[in-house]
C-alpha cells in the first residue's frame, strides 16, 4: 500500500483530535460518512419506488386497454371487424388483437342500488384483471337459467352491495343507429334489458376503473347493445414491444385512413402518464440534492481534520513529503469517506428494498396513488450510476481541503505548534 493511502486510511479509522476534543473529530467523521450513506440510500429508494410506481401504473392501464387502440369516429362502430382483425394480426409487431364492444349502460342490483357503468364485451377477461380477481372466476359462461357471466370491479361491488353469484340487471339505452339514446321521457327509446350473474370481482386500485368497467362475453354485449355481427367498438392491440406503439399506430392509420384512428395507450391516458412522468423527473432531483449536501459536508470534515493534524502535516512535509503527496493524502481521505458512505447507503437501500418487496412496510393511500403499498423495482444500473456519481462528488468536494493542506508551511507549523 502506498504511503498516501496508508495515511488516509489511518486518518479515517483512527480519526481523533487532541486532548479535550479527541472524540469530537471522530464524531464528525462518522456524521460525514452517515450523510453520504443517507443521501445514497434515499436516492436509490426514490428511484426504485418511482420505477416501480411507473411499472405498476403502466401494467394496470395496459391491462385495461392493451398497447394500441384502433377505433372509428366517436359513437360509430367499426364495420368489417373480422377482416380488419385478420389484417391487423398479420402485422409483424402485433402479438394479439382483441375485439371490444363497449358502451354506457345502467347496472341495477335493486330498486335502490343502481349505477352507470361501461359495459365491456370481449372474448375473454383481460389477462391482468384475471390475475387480480378478489373473488370468483373470469368466466362469462351462462348459468343454468341462461344468465351470462359478468365480472365487475371491487369498488362498484361495494357501492351496490354485490357479491359473486348475485343477479344483476343491465339496461342499454343505445339505439340501432349507434347513438347513445335518451331516456324514455326524452326520446321515447325503449331500453333493452338483460339479466346477468356476477361471476367475478376484480380489483386494480384504480378507482375510476374499478367503479365503472364491467366485463361480459363479446356476443352477449353485441346483442344487448344492438351491434351487428361484424361490428365492434374498437380493437385492443398487444404488441411484442411497447416501444413500437407509436410506429404501429401510425401504420394502422396510414393503412386504413379516415375514419379509422389508432391511439397508443399513452395518448388515451395522457393525463395519468404525465403525472407519473412528473414524479420520475422531480423526485430523484430533489433527493439527489441530499447527496450534494452530504458531499460538501466532507469539506468541513476534512478541514477539521487538517486543523487537528496540522503538526503531523508539518512533520511529514519537513521529512520530504511533497505538496503533491500531501494533496493525495486528503484526496484519498475524502474518497474513503465517500466510499464508506456510498457502500453503507447501497447496502441500506438494497436491504430496505427487499424488505418492502416481501413485507410491504411502506403503505400508500390508495385514493391518491392507486395502490396500497409502495412498489419497488430494483435496477442494477441505478446502483452503479448512483455509486459512481456519489464517489465523484465526494472526490471533488475533497479537492479544496486537500489543496489547503498541501500549502501548509512546515517550519511555521512546527515552530508554533
Amino acid at each position: 500500500m502506498s504511503f498516501h493511502r496508508f495515511v488516509a486510511l489511518r486518518y479515517l479509522i483512527g480519526a481523533q483530535g487532541r486532548e479535550e476534543g479527541r472524540r469530537f473529530l471522530r464524531f464528525i467523521t462518522y456524521v460525514a460518512v452517515g450523510g453520504v450513506a443517507v443521501g445514497v440510500a434515499a436516492l436509490l429508494l426514490a428511484l426504485s419506488i418511482v420505477r416501480g410506481f411507473s411499472r405498476e401504473i403502466e401494467a394496470k392501464i395496459v391491462g385495461f386497454g392493451a398497447h394500441v387502440q384502433v377505433e372509428s369516429l366517436p359513437d360509430a362502430p367499426l364495420n368489417g371487424a373480422a377482416r380488419l382483425q385478420r389484417e391487423i394480426e398479420e402485422m409483424e409487431e402485433v402479438a394479439s388483437v382483441a375485439p371490444v364492444v363497449t358502451e354506457f349502460a345502467l347496472l341495477r342490483r335493486s330498486s335502490n342500488e343502481i349505477d352507470g357503468v361501461g359495459l365491456w364485451g370481449t372474448d375473454s377477461l383481460p389477462h391482468y384483471l384475471a390475475e387480480h380477481l378478489n373473488a370468483g372466476t373470469a368466466s362469462f359462461e351462462p348459468d343454468e337459467d341462461g344468465r351470462a357471466g359478468l365480472v365487475i370491479g371491487e369498488t362498484l361491488a361495494r357501492l351496490l352491495n354485490v357479491e359473486v353469484g348475485d343477479r344483476v340487471t343491465v339496461f342499454s339505452m343505445r339505439n340501432s343507429n349507434g347513438n347513445g339514446g335518451g331516456l324514455l321521457s326524452m326520446g321515447g327509446i325503449r331500453p333493452r334489458v338483460k339479466q346477468f350473474r356476477v361471476t367475478g370481482i376484480y380489483e386494480t386500485s384504480l378507482a375510476n376503473f374499478d367503479e365503472i368497467h364491467v366485463f361480459t362475453d363479446l356476443n352477449v354485449a353485441r346483442n344487448l347493445l344492438q351491434y351487428g355481427p361484424d361490428e365492434v367498438t374498437r380493437f385492443d392491440l398487444t404488441l411484442h414491444d411497447v416501444e413500437q406503439a407509436d410506429l404501429v399506430a401510425n401504420e394502422v392509420e396510414e393503412m386504413y385512413g379516415f375514419p379509422v384512428m389508432a391511439r397508443t395507450i399513452y395518448q388515451v391516458f395522457r393525463g395519468l402518464f404525465a403525472w407519473v412522468n412528473l414524479q420520475e423527473a422531480i423526485i430523484p432531483f430533489v433527493i439527489g440534492v441530499m447527496i450534494i449536501v452530504a458531499a460538501f459536508n466532507i469539506v468541513g470534515t476534512l478541514l477539521m481534520i487538517i486543523l487537528e493534524k496540522t503538526r503531523e502535516i508539518g512533520v511529514m512535509a519537513s521529512m520530504g513529503a511533497s505538496r503533491q503527496l500531501l494533496r493525495r493524502v486528503f484526496l484519498w481521505l475524502g474518497l474513503l469517506v465517500g466510499a464508506a458512505g456510498t457502500a453503507i447507503g447501497l447496502s441500506i437501500a438494497f436491504i430496505l428494498a427487499l424488505l418492502q418487496q416481501r413485507y410491504d412496510i411502506i403503505p400508500l393511500p390508495e385514493e391518491a396513488y392507486y395502490m396500497s403499498t409502495a412498489p419497488i423495482e430494483l435496477n442494477p444500473l441505478d446502483f452503479v450510476l448512483v455509486g459512481v456519481i456519489s464517489l465523484t462528488l465526494c472526490a471533488l468536494a475533497a479537492y479544496i481541503p486537500a489543496r489547503f493542506a498541501s500549502r501548509i508551511e512546515p517550519l511555521k507549523v512546527i515552530r508554533f505548534s
